[in-house]
């Protein structure tokens, strides 16, 4: 049974982690000086920065959305880049240097846009899939970058902390791209999260392409991120997704900016537009193979249906065809102590969904209770 520090009520929804509900979160200014104070703690025990630096002397990283200016002597918020004696040196995420871990993982896979993926259904054979049905016998070639733009609580992976921290796990873009063999017709981007290493992962995927044509091969590139990419580097993204087959998936985690910051540390503003951009700019193109996908973690006392019907509602201004995939949560990192979604949340989310949205799914079913 949590208590929140600020009014005081007890609710077994209510994170003692955190310190404080989904109430005070959305109306009481002061209930971010408490969950600053939880990232800059548990950031503290992997040596990363409480917040994304923005020293006014500082070197401007520009990687990602967070839009870093590191002081001397200091890192990015992702851990990865320095600046070393008014030098900027990035020891991870550009085209020689990947922080992360790769695997293969056998198709049909678990994926978020599993019930609509050329891998998983078919769909778009034989232009995008080899089969008519799940490409089993194929793998999907697993990306796991050790790094991200947000500071999730929650995070389902929140081990990559560890690759980010200790720079273990180092591969160039090359050497990942050759991975990407004949039994290989996709590549899946994830982590952490691609958007602190773009470089890399677009330098990989336009080598292994050039490879799968070379060969006359399908080939898809496929994201999942939380959308906190620059502008320029998303659309590069989204061409490469468009033109072979793939997908994005962006993580849109919540519709209120004062919650994203509370359990994820940073804005939502930079993933709202770029999924807007994205969708708006390419979706239209490929909406038979949908180019463009969300999903939200439906974490029990934070993420309920206000804030469900506010992504979608948002989503749908983009346009109402785009699928939305709803994922029940599991205690992990610091959010231990809340229970797994319950079946009357996810209902409810799903038909507050359905009010603005065409294509709305339950994901990880076996979690709900």
């Amino acid at each position: 049974m949590g208590k929140c520090q600020i009014c005081h009520e007890r609710s077994p929804l209510t994170s003692s982690h955190l310190g404080v509900c989904l109430k005070c979160i959305r109306q009481k200014p002061e209930a971010l000086k408490i969950t600053d104070k939880v990232h800059a703690e548990t950031r503290e025990k992997f040596d990363l920065p409480p917040k994304p630096p923005q020293d006014s002397n500082g070197i401007p990283c520009g990687m990602c959305s967070n839009n870093c200016r590191i002081p001397v002597n200091g890192k990015g918020f992702c851990g990865l880049v320095f600046n070393i004696n008014n030098r900027l040196i990035r020891k991870g995420g550009i085209p020689e240097k990947g922080i992360l871990q790769w695997y293969y993982d056998p198709l049909p896979t678990n994926c978020v846009a599993w019930w609509f993926c050329p891998g998983c259904t078919g769909a778009g054979y034989p232009k995008y899939s080899h089969k008519r049905g799940a490409e089993t016998g194929y793998a999907n070639l697993a990306v796991f970058y050790g790094s991200c733009s947000f500071d999730c609580l929650f995070c389902q992976n929140w081990h990559y902390r560890n690759l980010a921290a200790n720079l273990q796990s180092v591969m160039s873009a090359e050497s990942l791209a050759a991975k990407a063999d004949a039994h290989v017709s996709c590549i899946c981007f994830f982590g952490g999260d691609p958007s602190v290493q773009m470089p890399h992962a677009l330098k990989a995927s336009r080598l292994a392409l050039e490879e799968a044509r070379t060969e006359k091969r399908i080939l898809r590139i496929c994201w999942e991120t939380n959308g906190y990419w620059k502008r320029e580097l998303a659309l590069k993204a989204a061409e490469l997704s468009l033109n072979s087959g793939g997908n994005i998936k962006f993580d849109l985690k919540t519709w209120n900016e004062n919650l994203n910051k509370a359990l994820c540390g940073v804005s939502n503003a930079p993933t709202l537009q770029d999924f807007r951009t994205i969708g708006e700019k390419f979706f239209k193109e490929r909406s038979e193979l949908p180019i463009l996908t969300a999903s939200t973690l439906l974490v029990p006392g934070y993420v309920d249906v206000e804030e469900v019907r506010g992504i979608a509602r948002f989503i749908a201004e983009v346009d109402p065809k785009i699928p939305y995939t709803l994922l029940a949560f599991y205690p992990q990192y610091v959010l231990t102590d809340l229970p797994t979604t319950s079946r009357e949340l996810a209902c409810k989310c799903r038909n507050a969904a359905e009010e603005h949205l065409e294509n709305v799914r339950i994901g990880n079913v076996h979690l709900v209770t």
